[in-house]
């Protein structure tokens, strides 16, 4: 995750509802709120896709849409680019909304700004790897060589040099995925929108894509939207993450703020097997400083470090450790019972 994100809201969604049907509008305008979708969709014949959505993405971060299959997460993600309607609220990108702009403004945003990359590669059959990287450059009207230097360049950067002209079906699903990644990045877009990428690649390949995606993000800050149906991927990729069921947000927060507290029977349902020493940072389990003084000379770990960044250190200590805070103050104080405590099923 990216440790440095900017309080710069780049994304701002408020209050988005998608309604699927004859007459959405109407609908929405008639709703009893009180409603579930079920009911809806039994007494209206329509859908609710999403319910009243809002959330805000920062600048260079990556926020992450968690849910099951019907949860509404790949309806938002479309949203977000208007590849769907929405049926009413505000998509806001550095303060424009998307909602309003006109064919001419959607294409500009679609080509220069924002990229999507979905489950299903969609790469061009007939064309190589280079081509394929360099087409949304083409379609921008790059000239060839520099367009084809560009395209090189990103391909390098997702670890597929010398595959350039090749073709996708000479690639494993792994290597056309990394193509599909490269295509959207080629266009050097601010945001870049992934619509569950890695869901149909076999484990080892799909922790690969993450460390590579993570790898590249460290780097290059660019903010990004990513749909998963894996909590797991979830607490690893996202800076927050935003957990839906029914089109409706259960919850948004860090990956340790819903695994310490989850907000409903549902979020608690996905935090169960989570390894929360992986997750919860020393500041959320340490107690009160009431054994241990920075001039003791022993070992000092820092609050925001997560637990299993401590497994060595408490090993080999019998002592419990100074916690100290930004500024290097002692804030608090850990020791292998409560480690070990955090370790187990639940905190």
């Amino acid at each position: 995750m990216n440790a440095n994100t900017q309080h710069n809201p780049k994304i701002v969604c408020n209050h988005i509802w998608k309604i699927f049907g004859t007459n959405p509008e109407k609908t929405l305008r008639d709703l009893d709120h009180s409603l579930t979708r079920s009911q809806v969709q039994e007494q209206t014949g329509h859908v609710i896709g999403i319910r009243d959505m809002s959330f805000v993405v920062d600048q260079g971060e990556t926020f992450v849409v968690m849910g099951l299959s019907g949860s509404g997460k790949s309806t938002l993600a479309r949203c977000l680019s208007r590849l769907i309607e929405p049926t009413a609220g505000e998509v806001l990108i550095d303060g424009a909304d998307v909602i309003k702009m006109n064919n001419h403004e959607l294409t500009e945003l679609r080509r220069n700004k924002m990229s999507m990359v979905f489950q299903h590669f969609g790469l061009f059959p007939h064309r190589t790897i280079i081509e394929n990287i360099a087409f949304g450059l083409e379609i921008k009207g790059i000239k060839k060589q520099q367009r084809l230097e560009k395209a090189s360049e990103v391909l390098e950067m997702v670890g597929l040099g010398g595959w350039q002209d090749n073709y996708p079906r000479e690639l494993s699903g792994g290597m056309q995925q990394r193509v599909g990644l490269a295509r959207a990045m080629a266009v050097d877009p601010e945001i870049l929108i992934f619509d569950e990428p890695f869901s149909a690649l076999d484990p080892l390949i799909r922790r690969e894509m993450q460390d590579e995606l993570l790898s590249l993000q460290e780097n290059l800050k660019k903010t990004m939207v990513f749909i998963t149906h894996d909590f797991l991927e979830a607490i690893k990729m996202g800076d927050h993450i935003a957990i839906m069921k029914d089109g409706v947000t259960s919850q948004i927060g860090t990956a340790e703020d819903i695994v310490s507290t989850p907000a409903d029977a549902y979020v608690r349902e996905f935090t169960e097997d989570v390894p929360r020493y992986r997750v919860l940072s020393v500041g959320k389990v340490m107690l009160p400083a009431r054994n241990v003084s920075l001039s003791d000379g022993g070992p000092v770990v820092s609050k925001n470090d997560k637990l299993d960044s401590l497994i060595d250190i408490l090993a080999s200590c019998d002592n419990p450790c100074c916690v100290v805070d930004e500024s290097g103050e002692l804030c608090g104080e850990i020791n292998k019972s409560i480690m070990l405590k955090a370790m187990s099923t639940r905190v």
